[in-house]
């Protein structure tokens, strides 16, 4: 395997499947037998997902709700998937933890960095839920910083595309795809990848991005194996 220790960052939207909201079982189902996958290779796998499939924060605030209050229900919303991939993991016969930034002990395990690492070590999911337990940060940065907490190799964005593109894939069919890109190329070139306080931190300390297609079964396991799959954004 390229990688030994990897955090995966998955976007809540990615849950909806074919949704307009909420959780699709097929989807998180056929997400659980690909981590379970990598784990059979011995891959330690950490998970970060957003909450924006049942609420964001940002969306609540532009409408008139205090940020702080909506940033609070997103973390919750985080949780809440976070609880739904554990159990689906489970049903693959996969241990799980789910540690939260926010306390909510009936459900989830504080965030403690050195018992995530020790779960880590032996074999178990880590599913960080809560954000960074502040307002005004996005799961991206949580994803960035729970991974040089826990000293990932790498940090995995599944998204619906393919990797990262000159402009929006999705609205420009003449868009470019970049196979390897570095943070500075990215920054320069204005593409968006992760905010720019997940991206810098991710920048200052190291620690390379591979965006790719979380949607195409057996991806993950390509990435892993260090396959030329999605986009490398490196320095």
């Amino acid at each position: 395997m390229q990688y030994k220790r990897i955090l995966l960052k998955l976007s809540g939207e990615a849950l909806m499947g074919e949704r307009q909201y909420g959780i699709d079982p097929i989807r998180l189902q056929e997400y659980a037998q690909d981590i379970k996958a990598i784990i059979a290779t011995g891959v330690e796998v950490a998970i970060v997902i957003g909450g924006g499939n049942i609420f964001r924060g940002v969306a609540g605030a532009s409408k008139g709700m205090d940020r702080v209050q909506g940033d609070h229900m997103g973390m919750l919303a985080t949780v809440i998937n976070g609880l739904a991939l554990q159990g689906a993991l489970e049903d693959e016969d996969i241990q799980v933890r789910l540690q939260s930034a926010i306390k909510i002990n009936e459900v989830a395990e504080p965030f403690i960095r050195r018992k995530a690492m020790r779960h880590l070590e032996k074999g178990r999911v880590v599913i960080f839920g809560g954000g960074t337990g502040n307002p005004y940060f996005t799961t991206d940065s949580a994803a960035v910083l729970r991974a040089i907490e826990i000293k990932a190799d790498v940090i995995l964005k599944g998204t619906r595309v393919d990797g990262i593109y000159s402009s929006d894939p999705e609205k420009n069919s003449d868009a470019t795809k970049y196979d390897t890109i570095s943070f500075d190329d990215v920054l320069r070139k204005g593409l968006k990848v992760m905010d720019t306080t997940a991206f810098t931190l991710s920048q200052e300390n190291e620690l390379p991005i591979i965006v790719f297609d979380m949607n195409t079964r057996g991806n993950l396991m390509k990435v892993v194996m260090g396959e030329k799959i999605g986009t490398k954004v490196n320095l």
